[in-house]
């Protein structure tokens, strides 16, 4: 029989819940306490489960039927009426959204990412992405949203930015489907031809001589921390990589045997190459580089990184370090990298009538023959080590005239 408005206003609580059923799967809860529920139980997908539908008297008995009967209606669409009040609920607080999910995947990277990368992430999402994607739900959206996206960075001439928020856009869906907030990345949807291909451009560099000089000078007058200061001393000086020089270990030089040896799997070699342990790089070491690295030794020799980050010996040098210092002694982005040491080298030496091979073998620049590869890394050692002690030499003569001092 069904409940009417005086039953359900003079309903008392008893020691234990009580159902007073009405019609169609409605209910009233009765709790010990005394409050006075709506409930309705249906069926969907072969399970039994229950709707709340509020308490009396806020809901009334004609308004609670009112809200079984639109919860039915769903029903009868084969939509669960609780799941549509939970996305509901996500989409009013912003869960479920492409802004919620990348802001989600950002925090989870804080102890993997260094400062200065997480900025940079944040910085193409918040300026190119967020605007038009970020309050779109992450399941709605589909790879012709992301093309016009990154069209419109495109646009501004910014091309090679374009591809790399299509990175991280994809990173952010990967991450998505790891936690089961989307099924597909619609990023990978995207053809090879949707944008234009980047340009590839050499790292900007100082080239004349004259231009090296002051920037070595530049070098022994920074006035920022000693160990960045010697870090930049030893990046012309070895002209490797600088991921390769932030992360060296103290473990990896023989200073009396003036050679500094990197494993493997810190090159920037292919995991073929990089399952190869005698794929290491060896860097002769001259006098000034030793020098160098005795210096900074006294300050770091007793802990597991060369050059350790300003905030915790635990972790290299950021790769910020030295680009800051650029910045602050007035290279621009444009003038010079850090990166540009290496191309200072491969200029300055080839222009000098070095072996090109003993400078390829220097730069770890792997030829595509493995066993031609081996065989110059035995061959180039002897003529290497002399022409990075010549090299040494050189810069120290550029220094010296560009102090205005005479070379013997």
């Amino acid at each position: 029989m069904p409940l009417h408005e005086t039953r359900v206003r003079t309903a008392r609580a008893d020691l234990k819940p009580q159902k007073l059923a009405d019609e169609r799967g409605l209910y009233l809860l009765v709790n010990p306490g005394g409050s006075k529920l709506w409930r309705l139980k249906y069926r969907i997908g072969g399970k039994e489960k229950l709707l709340a539908l509020g308490g009396y008297p806020d809901v009334s008995l004609k308004r609670a039927r009112e809200l079984r009967d639109e919860a039915r209606q769903l029903i009868a669409r084969g939509v669960d009426p609780n799941a549509q009040r939970r996305e509901a609920k996500a989409e009013a607080s912003g869960a479920g959204t492409f802004a919620a999910v990348a802001e989600e995947w950002i925090w989870r990277q804080t102890e993997a990412w260094t400062a200065g990368h997480k900025a940079t992430v944040r910085s193409r999402l918040d300026r190119d992405v967020l605007p038009y994607l970020g309050s779109r739900r992450i399941t709605e959206i589909e790879a012709p949203e992301i093309l016009q996206v990154l069209r419109r960075v495109e646009a501004r001439g910014a091309i090679e930015s374009a591809h790399r928020i299509k990175t991280v856009i994809g990173q952010v869906f990967a991450y998505a489907i790891d936690t089961g907030s989307a099924s597909r990345n619609p990023a990978r949807d995207l053809g090879s031809g949707a944008l234009k291909t980047p340009i590839a451009r050499p790292m900007a560099a100082v080239v004349k001589p004259s231009e090296v000089g002051a920037l070595l000078c530049s070098i022994d007058n920074y006035k920022g921390t000693h160990v960045v200061r010697c870090a930049f001393k030893l990046a012309p000086l070895v002209f490797v990589r600088p991921g390769e020089l932030r992360a060296a270990e103290w473990t990896e030089f023989d200073l009396e045997g003036k050679q500094w040896v990197i494993p493997a799997a810190r090159m920037k070699l292919g995991k073929a190459a990089k399952a190869d342990m005698n794929r290491s790089h060896i860097v002769p070491l001259s006098r000034q580089a030793v020098a160098v690295l005795q210096d900074v030794k006294a300050l770091t020799g007793g802990g597991r990184y060369v050059f350790p980050g300003a905030r915790s010996d635990g972790k290299p040098m950021s790769e910020n370090a030295i680009t800051a210092a650029l910045r602050r002694m007035g290279y621009d982005g444009d003038t010079m990298t850090w990166h540009g040491f290496r191309s200072i080298a491969s200029t300055m030496l080839n222009e000098k009538g070095y072996n090109a091979d003993a400078i390829e073998a220097q730069l770890a620049h792997t030829p595509g023959n493995k066993v031609r590869a081996a065989y110059n890394r035995a061959k180039f050692l002897p003529e290497r080590t002399r022409m990075m002690q010549e090299w040494s030499d050189h810069l120290e003569s550029l220094k010296l005239i560009s102090q205005g001092n005479r070379v013997p």
